[in-house]
């Protein structure tokens, strides 16, 4: 029987092409980057996110998150691993049409904000050095259905 509150996320399953704009790491500025990402459910309580992104002139890499919830806490939770061997644990929010991905570790703060439509997601990972007072854009994301 599926997780009821986790069937909330229902909406994100499926194929979708991505998108990486506005990014202040790409040069020249301006550059965008596409991928791929899947998500589904892995049993009745997780979801699993894969990205693939660049080819081409650009450098491959790929990501994945694992999508869950801890049902004593009230909370969602999200898993974060990639190529480069990075392993990172985010706070989620999601309530049909905002998703939010958060974390507050001692080498910086990081936030996913992300408006949700039935065939599109855009979002923006946003970065903190100084502890969440101040944040920088890292890059959007775009995700169109497949």
């Amino acid at each position: 029987m599926r997780n009821t509150e986790m069937a909330k996320l229902g909406a994100l399953v499926g194929e979708w092409s991505m998108t990486m704009s506005d990014a202040w790491f790409l040069e020249p500025p301006g550059t965008t980057v596409t991928g791929t990402t899947t998500i589904e459910w892995f049993g009745e309580s997780l979801l699993v996110v894969r990205s693939v992104f660049g080819g081409g002139r650009h450098v491959h890499s790929e990501m994945s998150l694992v999508l869950g919830r801890s049902d004593p806490n009230d909370r969602f939770v999200a898993l974060y691993q990639d190529d480069r061997g990075v392993c990172r644990h985010y706070a989620m929010t999601f309530d049909g049409g905002h998703w939010t991905m958060t974390r507050e570790d001692p080498d910086f703060h990081q936030r996913f904000i992300a408006d949700v439509e039935k065939d599109r997601i855009f979002g923006s990972w946003q970065a903190s050095e100084d502890a969440g007072k101040t944040w920088r854009k890292d890059y959007d994301l775009t995700f169109e259905r497949a």
